[in-house]
């Protein structure tokens, strides 16, 4: 065989992460290892992988067929390398969340599955949707939870569990005494919303598409928290999950603004690559989540079990 695991190694770093430099960093190799790896990688198979621009490498046709076989085939060599030194377990998982999943649900899901399988490691990213399925694509990412639309040609997506977002306002707010508000009346408020490219967003511009009349958006924020302080504090009104809200309504520091005119239910879903090898960690906690939110009918309802 005329390649290494070792050059193959590098070639996926430097295709995930643009430069040779960047590359060696990331595997902590010297630059110049590196560089003669991936460059004897090219000349013993008599091809050029990358498009070079300066010192900016991008795929080229044929380095983007080989980029998913690759990470298969290293991930493979993780697990083979772990049953030869002994350990039955599993090696490590890189798990993307958006931030409702990520500050709700995945935390504690990840706490179910490291008790089950200390020697596992799991890498937690919390992003926007756009942000995960761009990680999750160029295979930076083994699974993706998210809760935004995802229309990637090389992504399989599978529905997980149903979610709402809900109006809401401070508890002094006129909306707050009546519980519910029209279309119109929305019109008139000020809003504080997630930023474009959120999941959350996407839901709301959606349900709000046959409305014409521009909405008075006071802020975007990228954070949930962030967009709950705000509305407590007077700014405005939002628009966020359910499950984001649970512990304020029951709280009283926020309420809950009715819209029957509006659509605001959407899915949670899991997202992997199509190419991508599943690793035994992969399918492990693909199961537990499935498991531990089995026969919930929407986000909010799901009770996890606390950590210890």
């Amino acid at each position: 065989m005329r390649f290494t695991l070792r050059q193959l190694q590098v070639f996926v770093a430097v295709a995930q992460q643009g430069s040779v430099s960047r590359a060696a960093e990331s595997l902590s190799l010297s630059q110049s290892a590196a560089s003669t790896s991936l460059t004897e990688l090219e000349r013993q198979s008599d091809c050029l992988l990358f498009d070079r621009a300066g010192k900016r490498l991008s795929l080229n046709s044929l380095g983007h067929q080989l980029l998913p076989q690759a990470v298969a085939l290293l991930d493979q060599a993780k697990e083979i390398e772990r049953l030869l030194i002994g350990k039955s377990g599993f090696g490590s998982l890189a798990v993307g969340a958006t931030l409702t999943v990520g500050n709700y649900l995945a935390t504690l899901l990840i706490g179910s599955f490291m008790q089950r399988h200390p020697e596992c490691r799991v890498r937690l990213h919390v992003q926007n949707t756009a942000n995960i399925v761009q990680q999750i694509a160029h295979y930076e990412l083994d699974l993706g939870l998210i809760e935004g639309d995802c229309q990637h040609p090389e992504i399989e997506v599978q529905p997980w569990v149903e979610d709402e977002l809900v109006v809401f306002c401070a508890p002094q707010h006129p909306l707050a005494q009546r519980g519910g508000a029209t279309l119109d009346e929305l019109t008139r408020e000020a809003w504080i919303l997630r930023e474009q490219g959120s999941g959350t967003r996407l839901t709301f511009d959606h349900a709000m598409r046959h409305h014409r009349t521009a909405l008075n958006i006071r802020l975007e924020l990228e954070h949930t928290e962030a967009i709950k302080r705000a509305v407590e504090s007077g700014l405005g009104i939002g628009c966020i999950s359910r499950l984001a809200l649970r512990d304020a309504f029951r709280r009283g520091s926020l309420v809950a603004v009715e819209t029957p005119e509006l659509d605001l239910t959407r899915q949670f879903y899991f997202i992997w690559h199509k190419q991508k090898y599943q690793t035994a960690a992969m399918r492990e906690f693909l199961e537990l989540c499935r498991e531990l939110t089995g026969g919930v009918q929407r986000s909010d309802d799901i009770v996890l079990p606390p950590i210890a």
